[in-house]
């Protein structure tokens, strides 16, 4: 096993991109989104194109967010160009972003007890505490509770027709997408999309149980790096919709016109699933 410091390779800008970037982003759609690419209309089914898009996103404006601007300076900052190209000009790219945040943000509050008390290994006794701290104040903290009520019902999302098939169906597609990771050329961009697509499935797991906290507890036992992976691909999710709102004042001086604010985009909240 290979322990990586997160903090030493931070999310952004490595130079990797045009076509080899493309081509995987589109094996990730087309592989395991067809359906929905060509118009499925079933909410339940939808979703794995929203949160695919959503981080998707979210990557996009980490890249942008931390940008080589100067290489000859080694001048890093923020694209603003970029950022609105790729995803803020497109108001369902932030509008899937949103949604992937509260979704996540869901499979957290939800999995608030086990979390808790899960166990902690980082190698060091005193670091194991201080995480064990931070979880419970992140997860217990009152902001966390209301920010997050009920973005969606998931128990209706997961009891529709075929319920069970639509399971096994999303799961397998998350093996395909831990799969096209791996053909990633940059080493950089392999860790940070395998750890954030981890999270994700993490996240579905969570949600795919609709009973009580208790017996979410009894029936799943998570690996340590399925927490790290849901826990960072939190934070990664709420500093993109940060991002959004803070760039904004400064993305309308770049671009010299007005640009239509995060609060006309349509709400994250109602309509989608």
């Amino acid at each position: 096993m290979t322990y990586v410091n997160l903090q030493l390779n931070p999310e952004r800008y490595t130079g990797y991109s045009g076509p080899y970037a493309k081509r995987i982003w589109d094996a990730v759609y087309l592989d395991n989104c067809p359906k929905y690419l060509a118009g499925e209309i079933c909410p339940e089914k939808n979703i794995l194109y929203k949160l695919i898009s959503g981080l998707h996103s979210s990557i996009s404006i980490h890249i942008a967010a931390d940008y080589l601007l100067d290489e000859a300076l080694n001048t890093w900052g923020r694209n603003l160009t970029l950022m609105y190209d790729r995803v803020l000009k497109f108001p369902d790219r932030v509008d899937n972003l949103y949604f992937t945040f509260l979704f996540v943000l869901r499979a957290v509050t939800k999995a608030a007890n086990y979390l808790d008390e899960a166990s902690y290994d980082t190698g060091n006794p005193e670091d194991d505490l201080k995480t064990q701290s931070w979880i419970e104040q992140l997860v217990y903290h009152p902001k966390l509770k209301f920010a997050c009520p009920l973005p969606f019902n998931e128990v209706r999302l997961w009891k529709g027709k075929g319920e069970p098939d639509l399971m096994q169906q999303i799961q397998k597609q998350f093996r395909n997408i831990s799969a096209l990771m791996d053909c990633i050329g940059c080493e950089k961009c392999r860790l940070w999309g395998k750890l954030q697509f981890l999270g994700l499935g993490t996240a579905l797991k969570i949600l795919f149980s609709v009973n009580s906290q208790e017996h979410l507890h009894k029936m799943f036992q998570f690996q340590q790096n399925e927490v790290i992976a849901l826990i960072n691909l939190l934070n990664r999710l709420s500093e993109s919709v940060m991002l959004v709102h803070e760039m904004w004042p400064s993305l309308e001086k770049v671009m010299g016109k007005q640009v239509s604010t995060p609060s006309d985009q349509p709400s994250m909240t109602g309509g989608h699933v």
